[in-house]
């Protein structure tokens, strides 16, 4: 999210011209989406290999699809195409199939808990606020690309996954090790 001149993407649009609602898309659940995808540029500039919308969907090119899908990790993931505005290149709408309840409280710098005076009552108890987040690997099985519950903003991949998108010179991914 820091590369200069990088494109940012609107928000999704389903094949009725409904708005994909980000939510959905990061309770770690299967949806089903009636196509054909669109995006916008919320910003035109250089596309990137692996982005997000301002609401933290991830969209990939064809590439990191080709990457990811014969490491095993269809049990953990769905892709969408999608059209994104002003290209030809194929793209993918990428929905986590995982949320997993692994963030290690006491090693990260600074937890903050979701109280009914933040508003947000069906959310009372998930995270606010995490700084320097750790995760406790034990309580991760086998999950390869996930997010973690409560901070579902994130995404975090296996160190399998982080070599292989590395190694491929894919642009647009930051890795911090948690």
């Amino acid at each position: 999210m820091r590369i200069l001149d990088r494109w940012t993407l609107g928000d999704p649009m389903d094949g009725n011209g409904q708005e994909l609602w980000h939510g959905h898309l990061t309770e770690g659940t299967p949806i089903s989406v009636q196509g054909p995808v669109r995006i916008g540029l919320y910003a035109p500039g250089r596309p990137l290999d692996f982005s997000t919308t301002a609401l933290g969907v991830p969209i990939i090119h064809g590439k990191v699809k080709k990457l990811l899908e014969p490491r095993g990790l269809s049990s953990q993931m769905q892709l969408f195409p999608i059209i994104v505005e002003g290209q030809a290149e194929p793209y993918y709408l990428l929905n986590l199939l995982r949320v997993v309840r692994c963030i290690d409280d006491a090693r990260c710098e600074e937890v903050a808990y979701r109280t009914v005076e933040d508003g947000y009552e069906d959310r009372i108890g998930e995270y606010r606020n995490v700084v320097g987040m750790r995760i406790d690997p034990s309580k991760v099985g086998d999950a390869e690309i996930f997010r973690p519950w409560g901070w579902q903003t994130n995404i975090i991949v296996s160190e399998r996954v982080k070599r292989a998108m590395e190694e491929s010179g894919m642009t647009g991914a930051r890795f911090t090790e948690v």
